[in-house]
């Protein structure tokens, strides 16, 4: 069956894509696009045309699994120029989504008619890529250059009101109504003289052309969104060519850049995160027919930052909450707290009065265990010591349902451990929520020895309920994203007693471009976790720093001394702290290149991935490299540790701990599976 076919209505032609799940824009759409175009071109009875899709979905983009492959006629282009030259008017419609690709053929298009639910946009960038098929240049002519330049260079879409507004737009049609309100509009425009040639407006483009300033401001305002990536700034030279160039050699231009992105190494590592993302919501060993447990209501032990911040996840997809806390102060303070984010996101205008209240009406505040009782899934988030945990899940056992989830949040401790409490192992499971919870978007879900198929399935599924990315750990210190930490840190303190200060070994690492270094990122979360006066014993740099008070941005001074914006300097105290700590090491002292610090930091990481997939931890190593992401803020145009890895060479990663075995110890050992691989030209993904 073809997934274009046309039908008549009168003297209109609807051309109508049926290519599920997203009518992707893969070779056989594209001819058969180009076909029903000249079908309508060459037969006077027709008077207009309509393109729509059948599904859930306008075009959805182009085929991504087409890419590094040899093009097949016609290519998007084609399609896109044979649409607009079009004798008759062509209207879009649009359902669903409109990107990429998707609303390339859109702009293409004479019209453009929208359901109020539908989204368009032009999300290349995220894939390391700009617009290839006119987008760069027909939606400033279109849209006006200051929307072109924002949906073109942060990738993010625009409802279909917003549409309407920038004239991106023309109507806007009933909700279920749209093939009609389509077919009537195109009956409407073919009784008119002229018809909007994308390519050939200019209206749109004018003020840009008289003031180019316009995009000096925005690469000043967005500085920090382009800092490291290729595709944004390409994006914007690309949008700029259409006002300063005509039409053909802006397409030019658009292409040049496009070939360039898509045969670079940015490119290749945010398309393997694309699909890594997906890859990583398939769990191994578990067959498609296991069934699920039906999750109704979500209890949370533990009211505090994360207990709060996984309940608000809950909350925000429509699922009751009991929230159990020991104090009825504790309580009030974890229920005022949930409140103030949310009325924060109001303020932003992310959410209405309405859905704050709808919220909080699901969430049970009480300080009683036993209401816990009904629940299908708890989530204990209590402190982090394994004799506390074991005592939780010994009464979370005797209160539960049967049949009822028992997790954790642990970010270290052993799953099997806490399940050895219970009678029902096979229904215990580890859920590594990040913090802030309810905005970190990647969640460990740790798999114990004995946690059954079904609450596997069960808590994958409900991640992607709640918009969280999961992927599956198995039970060892730190499962993946903590476990690869230890290594950086321990490398960090080591070289701030060899003459590296902390502000160079940050430098190194934002650099490269993570949002901040270990000593940065230790200031942001404070010194003193975990540490108490009574039990310092003056013994580390951070013991030090914590008992002369330096706990951080908190307190206006850690590692680095902070002014009242929270901006950090280096701090002579903490110089004049690590250089006492040196001389007492008895370490050389000497000066570090930033290389060599990322060397010393990274590489270490690699080898504790490789061990990770070496004991079966992770299921691949594009999960690791989504946990880097999605966790720790690993620049996302690097594609992840392991895929890092693979680019610079696994032989350059085993040169480079074998020139620095001296520094890293004599306990440090190196991933046979690192070995291997490098040995034989492999890589890991």
């Amino acid at each position: 069956m073809s997934v274009i076919t046309t039908q008549r209505d009168g003297d209109i032609l609807v051309i109508v894509s049926d290519n599920p799940p997203v009518n992707a824009l893969g070779h056989a759409v594209r001819a058969g696009l180009a076909a029903a175009i000249s079908e309508a071109a060459g037969d006077d009875g027709i008077k207009a045309v309509v393109i729509r899709c059948d599904g859930r979905t306008f075009f959805a983009g182009a085929d991504i699994t087409e890419f590094g492959k040899p093009p097949l006629a016609p290519s998007l282009p084609d399609v896109v120029d044979a649409i607009e030259q079009c004798p008759k008017p062509v209207v879009a419609a649009i359902h669903g989504t409109a990107l990429g690709g998707g609303l390339e053929v859109a702009l293409g298009c004479h019209y453009r008619i929208a359901v109020p639910s539908a989204k368009l946009g032009l999300p290349e960038v995220k894939l390391g890529l700009l617009p290839g098929a006119g987008g760069t240049q027909r939606l400033p002519r279109v849209a006006g250059v200051a929307d072109a330049l924002s949906m073109i260079v942060t990738g993010d879409p625009v409802d279909a009101a917003r549409a309407l507004e920038i004239g991106l737009v023309d109507r806007l049609a009933g909700a279920d109504t749209l093939a009609e309100d389509a077919i009537a509009f195109a009956r409407d425009v073919a009784a008119r003289a002229g018809h909007p040639v994308s390519s050939l407006r200019t209206d749109r483009i004018a003020e840009a052309a008289n003031h180019p300033q316009v995009f000096d401001k925005f690469i000043a305002e967005n500085a920090r969104r382009l800092k490291g990536f290729d595709a944004p700034k390409a994006c914007v030279e690309a949008v700029r060519a259409a006002v300063d160039r005509p039409f053909d050699e802006g397409i030019r231009l658009e292409r040049e850049l496009f070939m360039k992105l898509v045969s670079g190494t940015q490119s290749k590592a945010m398309r393997h995160l694309f699909f890594a993302e997906r890859q990583a919501a398939k769990i191994d060993g578990i067959p498609a027919d296991t069934p699920m447990i039906d999750i109704a209501r979500v209890g949370i032990l533990g009211a505090g930052t994360m207990g709060g911040g996984i309940a608000m996840n809950f909350l925000s997809a429509g699922l009751p909450v009991t929230l159990v806390e020991r104090e009825q102060a504790a309580l009030d303070r974890g229920v005022a707290t949930i409140r103030k984010n949310y009325e924060r996101t109001a303020a932003r205008g992310r959410m209405t009065a309405e859905q704050v209240e709808a919220a909080m009406a699901l969430l049970t505040p009480t300080l009683a265990y036993e209401d816990l009782a009904d629940c299908d899934l708890v989530i204990e988030a209590v402190f982090e010591l394994m004799e506390i945990k074991k005592e939780v899940f010994r009464r979370l056992d005797a209160i539960v349902k049967p049949g009822a989830i028992l997790a954790s949040n642990t970010s270290y401790l052993d799953i099997d451990e806490m399940a050895a409490e219970t009678k029902r192992p096979e229904a215990v499971v580890g859920l590594h929520f990040f913090s802030p919870a309810n905005i970190m978007r990647l969640l460990e879900v740790v798999r114990g020895a004995r946690t059954s198929p079904s609450v596997l399935k069960t808590v994958m599924a409900l991640a992607k309920k709640i918009g969280k990315i999961a992927v599956v750990s198995g039970v060892c210190p730190g499962f993946i994203g903590n476990r690869m930490l230890r290594p950086r840190q321990t490398e960090a303190q080591k070289l701030l007693l060899e003459g590296a200060s902390p502000w160079e070994v940050d430098a190194a690492l934002t650099e490269f471009g993570f949002p901040m270094g270990p000593f940065q990122m230790a200031d942001l979360a404070g010194l003193d976790l975990g540490w108490t006066a009574e039990g310092s014993t003056s013994s580390t740099i951070r013991e030090v720093l914590c008992e002369r008070g330096r706990r951080g941005q908190k307190t206006g001074s850690g590692f680095y001394d902070y002014d009242d914006n929270r901006r950090g300097a280096p701090s002579p105290e903490t110089e004049a702290i690590i250089a006492e700590f040196a001389a007492k090491s008895g370490l050389p002292q000497r000066k570090f290149s930033a290389d060599e610090i990322r060397e010393r930091l990274l590489y270490p990481m690699i080898n504790e991935g490789a061990k990770i997939l070496e004991e079966g931890m992770a299921q691949r190593a594009s999960d690791i490299d989504i946990v880097w992401l999605n966790g720790y803020g690993w620049p996302a145009y690097t594609g992840g540790p392991m895929f890092w890895a693979d680019t610079i060479g696994l032989k350059t990663v085993l040169d480079g701990l074998e020139r620095q075995a001296d520094a890293l110890g004599p306990d440090f050992t190196v991933s046979s599976l690192l070995k291997s691989k490098a040995g034989a030209g492999e890589t890991f993904n």
